[in-house]
């Protein structure tokens, strides 16, 4: 099968990205550079190649639409439906294992998603249970809190609280029952998607491997946008032996309210061995080719 019209179109630069052996890439590109079309290209280049079958490709993004148009282009691209292959945000497919393994993950099988107003009233109805002020302890300031600890990995129980630290008590005792409550009720926010799946996968040697062996490439785009919990869980599909290819921009990162740290980009090659760097620096924008 011919494939060089998957790399004919591409500069040197994204032909290296696209073709490139190395078990590990980093590929740094700045606004307008290609950096999406050049992960586009790699999938359709490991399926052209027959180097690997869409059912063991995992490809992460951080929009529903670009994934949507992410899985068309490759489609696109191979001239076939992409039958078998995850194309998903990482809450989508956080939401998507937990649904799949909603026992291993201590959660009712019917189990809903609360959106971020939903999970605001669900801690002001919390705060008003344990007879506090919600002006003074204040639904939007709480969630901020609880949503900020998770994506940090930590439950209320594995919070060290200063002995004088009033307020930090407090906000811990309102996590708790926070937990509490969802556990009970049988839902789940977006920061706990998350959180649950890193447990997950963390605490099932069994389902680790399960899903270490299915998902051999793992590609991730916008990497300078993931939080902790987002590099975490990461690092726990790729394991010893799988492969990894993340696209960013280490000059920006539009996500950092969301915790988004640009540590994990700076970070990569050092936490995964036998990285290829590869830098994009043409811009296409102005040109609208990319």
């Amino acid at each position: 099968m011919d494939i060089s019209f998957l790399i004919d179109p591409l500069n040197d630069a994204q032909r290296e990205a696209v073709t490139t052996e190395s078990k590990h890439a980093l590929i740094l590109a700045g606004a307008g550079s290609g950096k999406t079309r050049v992960l586009v290209h790699r999938i359709a280049w490991l399926i052209g190649i027959g180097q690997a079958r869409p059912y063991n490709i995992l490809a992460v993004t951080f929009t529903n639409k670009a994934a949507k148009e992410m899985q068309t282009r490759i489609e696109k691209l191979i001239n076939t439906p992409l039958q078998g292959m995850w194309v998903g945000t990482f809450h989508g497919i956080a939401h998507r294992l937990l649904r799949l393994h909603w026992k291993d993950a201590n959660l009712p099988q019917t189990f809903q998603v609360l959106d971020s107003e939903e999970q605001k009233r669900a801690i002001k109805r919390v705060i008003r249970s344990l007879e506090l002020d919600d002006k003074t302890w204040t639904p939007k300031q709480v969630q901020n809190f609880i949503n900020n600890r998770k994506e940090n990995i930590q439950r209320a129980k594995d919070i060290i609280i200063d002995q004088d630290d009033d307020w930090l008590a407090k906000m811990v005792t309102i996590y708790h029952a926070y937990e509490l409550y969802c556990q009970q009720i049988g839902v789940v926010d977006f920061a706990e998607l998350l959180f649950r799946v890193y447990e997950l996968l963390n605490n099932n040697e069994e389902l680790r491997l399960q899903y270490q062996q299915r998902f051999k490439y793992i590609l991730v785009d916008e990497f300078q946008d993931t939080n902790v919990i987002q590099y975490l869980w990461l690092k726990l599909l790729v394991g010893e032996h799988n492969n990894t290819f993340v696209v960013g921009d280490d000059d920006q990162s539009i996500y950092t309210w969301r915790g988004a740290k640009i540590e994990n980009i700076l970070n990569f090659s050092d936490d995964f061995t036998d990285t290829h760097t590869i830098r994009l620096e043409q811009n296409y924008r102005s040109s609208g080719l990319f």
